[in-house]
C-alpha cells in the first residue's frame, strides 16, 4: 500500500494492530505489517509516487514474492457535492488531470497526441467491494502535480472531467508503476478539504486521516498481497481469510 507521506502510513498502520517491521530495499523503505502487506511511504506528487513503487514492486518481484496487488492510499481534495469533507472515495478511474499539451482550442489529453495513457481502471469487482465495505462513493480520482487552489481551476477540472469525485497527486504515479508490473491497481481517499480556493482553516487533516484509519479496518485484516509462483500457478500465502483486499482475485475483473 502506497501513501504519500508517513502521517497516511501510519494511519492505514492503525488500522491493523501488531508489530511493524522496517524492510530496506533499494530505492524504497517498507513498513511490513502482520499478515505481509508492505506500507511504503512513497512520496509527494506523481513521479516520486511512481518511482518508489516501481522500486518495491521490481524489489518484491526479483525476490521471487512479487504482489499480487497495488493500493494506493490517503488523503484528497474532494469535489462538491459528491465527495464532502469526511467521507470517502474509491477509484473506479485514476485520471492524469494534466498530462498533456495547452492549445489555442484547449487542452488535449496526451493521448490525443498519440501518446501513452490518461486513465487507470482498477478491477471493478473490486471496486463494488470496497466500496460496499467502507461506504465509500466510487468515481474519478484525479491526479496532478499542482494541487488546485481556485474556484476558477476546480471549475475547469470539473469540466473536462464530469464524474470526477477527488483530486490528489499520486494515485496516477502508483498505477503506472503497477501497470508496468502488470500488477492491479486500487486507490482508495478520505477527503480532508474542498477542491478549490485554499484555505487551509477549513483543512480537517485529522478528521481525514481517522477516516483511512476506519475504512482500512473496515475491509478487514489484509492477508498477503503477494503471490509467489505455486505448483500450479500464483498463490496467496496463508493470512487472515475472507478479508476484501484478498477475497477478489485477479481472475474477477467484472
Amino acid at each position: 500500500m502506497a501513501t504519500a507521506v508517513p502521517a497516511e502510513r501510519d494511519a492505514v498502520a492503525r488500522a491493523f494492530p501488531g508489530p511493524v517491521t522496517e524492510v530496506i530495499r533499494p530505492g524504497a523503505v517498507l513498513h511490513r505489517l502482520p499478515h505481509g502487506w508492505d506500507l511504503l511511504a512513497a512520496g509527494v506528487g506523481p513521479a516520486l509516487a511512481a518511482a518508489s513503487t516501481a522500486a518495491a514492486l521490481t524489489a518484491a518481484a526479483l525476490g521471487d514474492a512479487p504482489y499480487g496487488l497495488v493500493v494506493s492510499a490517503g488523503i484528497a481534495g474532494g469535489f462538491a457535492p459528491g465527495a464532502p469533507v469526511g467521507s470517502l472515495v474509491v477509484a473506479d478511474e485514476i485520471t492524469a488531470a494534466d498530462l498533456g499539451a495547452e492549445t489555442a482550442d484547449g487542452f488535449l489529453p496526451v493521448t490525443d497526441l498519440g501518446f501513452g495513457t490518461v486513465t487507470h481502471r482498477p478491477p471493478a469487482a473490486l471496486v463494488r467491494a470496497v466500496a460496499a465495505a467502507t461506504g465509500a462513493r466510487p468515481g474519478t480520482v484525479l491526479t496532478g502535480s499542482t494541487v488546485t487552489g481556485t474556484a476558477a481551476r476546480a471549475d475547469l477540472l470539473r469540466s473536462r472531467h464530469p464524474r470526477a469525485l477527488a483530486e490528489a497527486m499520486e494515485g496516477f504515479g502508483v498505477a503506472e508503476a503497477a501497470a508496468a508490473h502488470g500488477v492491479p491497481v486500487l486507490e482508495l481517499r478520505a477527503v480532508s478539504n474542498p477542491v478549490g480556493p485554499r484555505d487551509r482553516a477549513a483543512w480537517r487533516v485529522g478528521d481525514a486521516l481517522a477516516a483511512l484509519t476506519a475504512a482500512f479496518a473496515a475491509l478487514g485484516g489484509p492477508g498477503d498481497a503477494r503471490e509467489p509462483d505455486g505448483p500450479r500457478g500464483p498463490e496467496r500465502r496463508p493470512g487472515k481469510p475472507g478479508t476484501v483486499l484478498t477475497s477478489w482475485t485477479t481472475h474477477d475483473h467484472r
